[in-house]
């Protein structure tokens, strides 16, 4: 089982023999992290949910932030095996483990991160969970980031500029639109994007807008096409080793539970998406082209006849589990309608 840290205090008394009594033991969670400081879930997400934790818990749960290296994906295994104890990873870093979540990958379903990520977690609550994809982990919260946009070295005046061209991918059902797309794609985490580019490795990359400050792609980026919901989203997952869940108290668990969930998720989606401002402020300031798309234009309109169909293409994906996905994306698609 995981080993806990544990910081304790004692409080003792000397009168004539000596007396000493326990005072309470706050037990440290170690969160890790694997994107810079200034990323909205560093700067945002982790010291509100911090603060939410310690306060629910009435000081006995404290939440420490650290910073690891390596590829995000590695994050479900090390907090399954122990050797931290909460994190948050992309679930697409991981094909064929975590199929579920891209209900709200699909292209076109949601332009809005908080909606977004309140609607994934509902279904999930609703429709998912029993499907046990998560076994081994504590599910705390799953999120959506802001609408995926088109950020490129090259001009980008219709959807034809994009055939074989080197495009940076995080998998998912993005994967399935790079192909209808005719790119090349290349995967790789967010983290790598910006050296890539600068090394041409790639020329362009599907990511929301708030990665022209936090990723610096304003630097080397020249065009930034803007579809109205984005070309898709991004589906995380919040979760925490169930060994280290199940060591705390009842009270304590229930305690963290009501802080995460559907208000973890709702907080995550509404830092990320709001991010895509600051984003957007650099790359003005930047000078960068930035190119709108708005109803009627060519290439949305095109782009619209390209992702028809990807909605059943996810639904024959998870096929083999015993999920009613078609009623769960109805349902997606109601929550975010609300």
């Amino acid at each position: 089982m995981k080993k806990i840290k544990i910081a304790s205090t004692l409080a003792c008394t000397l009168a004539g023999t000596l007396l000493c009594t326990s005072a309470l033991a706050a037990t440290t969670l170690r969160v890790t992290t694997w994107l810079p400081p200034t990323n909205p879930q560093n700067e945002v997400v982790w010291p509100t949910w911090s603060k939410w934790v310690e306060e629910a818990t009435e000081g006995r749960v404290k939440v420490e932030l650290e910073y690891g290296s390596g590829h995000p994906k590695t994050l479900f295994n090390l907090v399954e095996d122990g050797v931290t104890d909460v994190s948050f990873s992309v679930n697409a870093y991981l094909p064929g483990r975590f199929k579920l979540p891209g209900v709200a990958e699909i292209p076109g379903e949601s332009g809005d991160a908080e909606r977004g990520s309140v609607a994934l977690w509902k279904v999930y609550k609703e429709y998912f969970e029993p499907a046990d994809e998560y076994a081994g982990l504590q599910v705390l919260g799953m999120f959506v980031h802001g609408p995926g946009q088109l950020q490129t070295q090259f001009d980008v005046n219709s959807l034809d500029d994009l055939k074989n061209r080197k495009i940076r991918i995080g998998g998912g059902v993005v994967t399935d639109l790079a192909e209808r797309l005719q790119v090349t794609p290349v995967a790789a985490p967010a983290t790598k994007v910006y050296e890539m580019m600068q090394q041409g490795i790639v020329e362009g990359v599907f990511l929301p807008v708030q990665e022209q400050k936090f990723l610096r792609l304003s630097e080397v980026t020249n065009q930034i096409t803007l579809f109205p919901k984005g070309m898709y989203t991004t589906a995380f997952t919040i979760f925490m080793n169930p060994d280290v869940f199940d060591s705390l108290s009842e009270e304590d668990q229930k305690a963290i539970m009501s802080v995460s969930g559907e208000k973890l998720s709702r907080l995550a989606g509404k830092a990320w998406g709001e991010a895509d401002q600051a984003g957007y402020q650099v790359a003005v300031d930047a000078g960068k082209k930035i190119v709108t798309l708005k109803e009627g234009d060519p290439m949305l309109t095109e782009f619209n006849e390209v992702i028809k169909g990807i909605d059943e293409t996810w639904i024959e994906s998870v096929a083999d589990m015993d999920v009613d996905a078609r009623a769960a994306l109805q349902r997606f698609r109601e929550l975010v309608a609300e």
